[in-house]
């Protein structure tokens, strides 16, 4: 980067807060892709530290008007490489942005700069009592900023819905330096086309998130785990689809590989408890009352039993469901020096079974495995190509293109969660009409003319 670049950027945020020693900006260039699959960063690319809207503002036109790249950095949690500089680049990190702002019981909503990360929120909430938030894509180190630009989801979108669906108002600094107010504390606001909409997803391509109005809801105070084992994935499926129309809503519905449950407990030095059978489902239960809660798990146990799971296990203290969601949350741990591409596709729940026997079909075709963990009850599937020998196989492009057309065969999304990020502009060709892929182009332009922000992100313009 040009000294002269240099020399503007401390004159805005301060000496302490721009970065150029390689040794520690390495840690600001790559997300959470795997090493086989993660882009290459530019490490011409320099970080600065803004501690407030204002100084985005400056960074942001300066950069529009010498036409310098721009990346947004968050936590770095993200799977698919959005937030890596492949062009020399200024590495905006939101981290000192990282006030929470108000917690408003009375609208119940929550003001947060964005670089505020879902742990100091829901540290925070510790202190207003029967206050949460219920949004949890697994990382509590992801910022708010960060889970907003790119729809966060996770396990809990079965009763809760994805990030999208709790954002009311964000503060945004457009690529000229425009600073601009969307949304509010209100709850109906029908005024023109909804740009905060756009923006919510976007992986840092429209704008830069600073701060975000955020619903709060009532804490769910009972909870409880089941776990249900089935001999087959089918009747497993069959049950969730049952439960989910018999009016409980669990917290999360997980399913995965009975290897992976049994050998990532063997791992951290514990045991799977569900010996028989093939298939097991992890149901998460959480409700207002006791009453509540007794009568969700009483009715799930019964829908189990009918589509002939083994005899169910039950967790209900603390300390088991903790055990239990460790074992689930940790499998990656387990796999993750064996995985090669990874994936994230998503179809309607009801045909998920199809989808994953085609999943299995298709890594038997390649004489190879896949890991399956699914969001079940939302039908988001995480899949993997392996490598072999310690590489990328010579068939993974190959493979991929084919579990997307299988994804598509069944209407379904190359992404349900990750994003497309740099890794997936090409995939995105795969499932998006020219229309299409050419209003999303059309929006960018207009809002980032220069192309400065986060250009090779989502869309090729």
């Amino acid at each position: 980067m040009e000294l002269k670049t240099v020399n503007e950027l401390i004159g805005i945020v301060g000496e302490d807060y721009v970065i150029t020693n390689p040794s520690q900006k390495i840690s600001y260039m790559y997300d959470q892709v795997e090493m086989a699959m993660r882009p290459e960063a530019n490490e011409n690319s320099i970080v600065v530290k803004p501690k407030n809207t204002d100084e985005i503002s400056k960074i942001m036109k300066y950069a529009n008007e010498h036409n310098i790249v721009v990346v947004v950095r968050g936590g770095g949690t993200g799977l698919c490489g959005a937030c890596t500089p492949v062009r020399e680049s200024i590495i905006l990190s939101t981290e000192r942005l990282n006030k929470i702002i108000e917690i408003d019981e009375d609208n119940m909503v929550a003001v947060l700069e964005a670089g505020v990360t879902l742990y100091d929120l829901l540290e925070e909430l510790e202190n207003h009592e029967g206050v949460g938030f219920p949004v949890h894509p697994g990382d509590e180190g992801a910022q708010m900023g960060g889970m907003a630009v790119t729809n966060a989801g996770g396990a809990r979108a079965v009763k809760h819905g994805v990030m999208r669906k709790h954002i009311q108002g964000m503060e945004v600094v457009l690529p000229s330096g425009e600073i601009m107010e969307l949304g509010g504390k209100l709850i109906k606001n029908n005024a023109g086309y909804n740009l905060m909409q756009l923006i919510i997803g976007s992986e840092g391509t429209l704008a830069v998130v600073t701060k975000i109005i955020l619903k709060i809801y009532p804490k769910d105070k009972y909870s409880a785990t089941i776990i249900a084992p089935f001999e087959s994935f089918d009747n497993a499926s069959r049950a969730v689809l049952e439960i989910l129309k018999s009016g409980a809503t669990p917290l999360a519905v997980e399913y995965q590989d009975k290897h992976l449950f049994v050998d990532t407990a063997k791992m951290l030095g514990t045991q799977w408890q569900a010996e028989k059978g093939n298939a097991d489902l992890m149901i998460i239960i959480s409700e207002k009352t006791e009453a509540a809660l007794y009568e969700t798990c009483s009715l799930i146990n019964d829908i189990c039993e009918k589509n002939n799971s083994y005899e169910t296990l039950f967790a209900g203290k603390k300390s088991e469901q903790d055990e239990l969601l460790l074992i689930r949350s940790q499998h990656y741990e387990l796999i993750k020096d064996i995985i090669g591409h990874s994936f994230d596709t998503a179809v309607a729940v009801a045909d998920v079974p199809a989808y994953l026997k085609e999943l299995k079909s298709l890594a038997e075709e390649y004489n190879t495995i896949t890991n399956i963990t699914a969001h079940i009850a939302d039908g988001n599937i995480h899949s993997d190509i392996v490598l072999v020998d310690g590489k990328m196989p010579p068939y993974a492009e190959e493979l991929k293109e084919k579990i997307f057309k299988t994804c598509f065969k069944y209407n379904g999304t190359i992404t349900g969660e990750h994003g497309i990020g740099k890794l997936r502009i090409n995939d995105l060709k795969l499932q998006k009409s020219s229309t299409e892929l050419d209003l999303m182009r059309g929006i960018k332009k207009l809002f980032d003319p220069n192309n400065i922000l986060n250009p090779g992100t989502v869309i090729e313009v």
